[in-house]
């Protein structure tokens, strides 16, 4: 046989062999092929799944709920987690983890001979890949079940990435009794997210796994530092970690501690459940360390008032509208204060709080200045009869002081002069939620409380106190966008924000208004400076009164309290700089004019006063008086001794006389030298009139000054009252706290039965000008 023949053998030999290496191959391809997509493998597809969980800004989780089987686990990336508890896991559990196909021959060897040598399991040899395997499809601990285990971390090395595997590791790992992962491990056992771990923690729950119940740190401390000492002496010894470090982590106590999950913000973590997804966290605005500083804060406050009583608080950052805060009771477990209902979105009378929207908007309309001269008196319009809440009157009085004293009987006449269908359409219009009880609609009652909304919707409009007069809508989640919507003028804004902030000597430059609804109900504070705006809600939520309590006495004092805490959190106070549509000028009272323009013996007081757009209104006209329509008036006078005449008088020289009136309703409060009467004066002797009309006064006969009328019957029969004047000349008109009642001749005498109790003004004026009035208070017998 030459050589030829023995190459052409030795070639068939191996075309033979290849060929059946060639077949085995494809079999054994075809079989994992086969076995792959007859017991496929997946870690997307697995019932598994997340809690659903709420955090906070930064990430802190707020709340979460465990999955339908109760198993809490909080997703985690590879990223959230610190670099030392994958050093640990990694050269502990699988140094060979970013190597190896599935599983690692040599440790496999390694734990069969010790297995036969100590006739017990001394390690597993199993990788990280093949644990996952064992997490997602469960086997048997024996052969059997190792050799299915190494079959499927094949599959899984297969079809997924390194990072996807340990990825999964990281977020199904059993850590003891319901809960699976290192992110909620590190959460229950240790108080921080697993991104902040140190050396011994990451040594702590690396080594968990692998016995987590008999290992628990929260049932057996001392166990679980064994085991967690073990880890950090293997690093020591691998090189990764240093000495000084490894001595660091073994003198760390490992303590038998278990938080519960996370219950921050309750109701706002309820409210938003549902937007939660089981693949990632849902990501709030919420401040984390605010939000547990203030919960602190509410829950020690509340327990200073009365039983049943609850509170609600926001905290909003101005320049993005995001929610820091969101408080929904003082207290979510203690179920005799309502804390499960959220009064953050419950329906209530807001009280005085919408009155720094009217003012600002009356501004915008050229209503008023910020020191036009209004009346606190009592009046009746539209047979609306308004009190303040101190049942008292103090007659003239500036928008400003009438808005910082939350005063009920100014607004309600800027209010009848604005027009009640306006104002709640413009504040509708930029986002504020109002609801009237069934069939009702816009009255001047609306500025008072007669009106629904919620502290969300009250906090989002005085946002815009601070941002320019546009009202925001409340962001809470991290994707929601701003929107915002116009209310009014960013002169106006600035210079109610002005007002409200005046007397604030607390150096927490905070403008602020308060509240109290009808039946002493609800209590609100807002408050607004440069950074923040904090809403304050206090009250009972089924509605009970709470007598003796009020927005200033109740809730101003926890409002200052928080906003003295958040000012440690800002670099300086910021002063609003006064914006170019504002002028600060010296006007007048009582016409309202500017005092450059209005002769001295006109300007009775001077006002420095905030105008918009230089824009001077004159002082608003009360009620329908003919005589307030044409101030200031002009007389004519006898030239030589300055008193009035008329036609039917003989003066050889006359002159013109004007004279500034003030409201016929509030002359009880002013000087008696500016009273109409004393300002008119008497006629001229050259003048034919009776000799009664000569006194050039008219007074109201048989009633004093704060008389006091009691019901001479029952209780229910209230008194009435003679109406009679003297000095009158021509038509006769009787004011009833400022609304005119009747318009008769002087000779003609009027009775006048009332049907409420309280305090009235009786004014009555001629067609000469000439007034009087006095206050009385009706009461009943008892």
């Amino acid at each position: 046989m030459n050589i030829y023949s023995n190459a052409e053998i030795i070639i068939q030999s191996i075309f033979v062999k290849f060929k059946k290496f060639l077949l085995i191959s494809v079999v054994l391809i075809f079989v994992i092929w086969f076995f792959d997509k007859l017991l496929p493998i997946s870690l997307k597809s697995s019932t598994q799944q997340y809690a659903q969980i709420i955090v906070a800004e930064d990430g802190t989780p707020l709340r979460a709920f465990a999955d339908k089987n109760g198993i809490w686990r909080y997703p985690v990336s590879l990223e959230q987690v610190s670099p030392l508890y994958i050093e640990a896991l990694l050269n502990y559990e699988d140094r060979w983890f970013w190597r190896h196909f599935g599983f690692n021959p040599l440790a496999l060897a390694r734990a069969a001979l010790q297995y036969i040598e100590y006739k017990r399991i001394i390690s597993g040899g199993s990788t990280i890949t093949m644990q996952v395997a064992r997490l997602v499809i469960p086997q048997k601990r024996n052969i059997l079940g190792k050799v299915v285990q190494i079959l499927r971390a094949l599959q899984l090395e297969w079809h997924y990435s390194k990072r996807e595997i340990l990825e999964y590791y990281l977020n199904h790992a059993p850590f003891g009794g319901t809960l699976e992962g290192v992110q909620a491990a590190s959460y229950v056992y240790l108080s921080k997210p697993a991104l902040e771990l140190s050396h011994a923690e990451a040594a702590l729950l690396a080594v968990l796994p692998q016995a987590p119940s008999r290992n628990r740190p929260d049932r057996h401390p001392e166990k679980a530092r064994v085991a967690r000492d073990k880890v950090i002496k293997r690093l020591h010894t691998l090189g990764i970690w240093s000495k000084q470090a490894v001595d660091e982590a073994l003198i760390e106590t490992v303590y038998a501690q278990r938080n519960n999950s996370p219950v921050l913000a309750p109701l706002f973590a309820r409210r938003f459940r549902r937007l939660a997804t089981a693949d990632e966290p849902l990501i709030t605005t919420i401040d984390y360390a605010m939000q547990q500083g203030l919960e602190e804060l509410v829950s020690s406050y509340i327990k200073r008032l009365p039983p049943k009583t609850s509170a609600a608080v926001l905290v909003v950052e101005n320049a993005t509208l995001a929610v820091k805060t969101y408080i929904g009771s003082a207290d979510f477990s203690d179920n005799e204060r309502f804390g499960h209902v959220d009064m953050v979105t419950a329906l209530r009378s807001p009280g005085s709080t919408l009155k720094p929207f009217l003012y600002g908007l009356a501004l915008d309309e050229g209503l008023i200045h910020s020191e036009s001269l209004l009346s606190d008196a009592p009046i009746t319009l539209n047979g609306y009869r308004p009190r303040n809440f101190n049942r008292g009157f103090i007659g003239p009085v500036s928008v400003s002081n009438a808005l910082k004293r939350s005063l009920n009987v100014p607004a309600i006449q800027v209010l009848h002069h604005l027009g009640s269908d306006k104002f709640v359409s413009k504040l509708k219009n930029a986002g504020l939620s109002l609801k009237f009880n069934r069939a009702a609609k816009p009255n001047l009652s609306v500025i008072l409380g007669g009106i629904g909304t919620t502290l969300e919707s009250l906090v989002g409009t005085y946002t815009a106190l601070e941002n320019e007069g546009r009202a925001g809508q409340l962001r809470f989640l991290k994707q929601q966008p701003v929107q915002q919507r116009y209310l009014f003028s960013k002169g106006a804004a600035w210079i109610i924000q002005q007002i409200l902030r005046a007397d604030n000597h607390r150096g927490n430059n905070l403008a602020w208004k308060t509240g109290t609804s009808y039946g002493h109900r609800d209590f609100w504070s807002i408050g607004v400076n440069h950074r923040y705006t904090i809403g304050v809600w206090l009250g009972r939520p089924d509605g009970t009164p709470t007598a003796g309590h009020y927005g200033s006495r109740t809730a101003s004092p926890l409002l200052f309290e928080i906003a003295e805490r958040l000012a440690y959190q800002q670099q300086r106070s910021v002063i609003q700089t006064q914006v170019a549509s504002v002028t600060e000028e010296t006007i007048c009272w009582p016409l309202g004019g500017l005092l450059s323009e209005t002769p001295a013996s006109l300007c009775h007081e001077k006002k420095q006063a905030w105008l918009l757009n230089n824009t001077v209104p004159k002082t608003l006209p009360e009620s329908d008086s003919p005589i307030w329509v044409t101030n200031p008036v002009t007389l004519l006078v006898n030239k030589q001794t300055g008193r009035l005449i008329d036609a039917a008088c003989d003066a050889k020289k006359t002159a013109m006389k004007t004279i500034a009136l003030w409201p016929l309703t509030v002359e009880p409060w002013i000087p008696p030298s500016q009273h109409r009467s004393q300002q008119i004066g008497v006629y001229d002797a050259s003048c034919k009139h009776p000799p009664q009309f000569q006194q050039g006064e008219i007074k109201i006969k048989g009633l004093d000054n704060f008389a006091k009328l009691r019901s001479a019957g029952a209780a229910k029969n209230l008194p009435a009252v003679k109406l009679e004047s003297r000095g009158a000349q021509g038509l006769v008109y009787w004011f009833i706290n400022g609304k005119l009642f009747y318009k008769v001749n002087p000779n003609k005498h009027l009775k006048h039965q009332f049907k409420k109790t309280g305090r009235y003004q009786i004014a009555v004026s001629d067609e000469m000008g000439k007034t009087a009035s006095i206050m009385i208070d009706v009461l009943t017998s008892d």
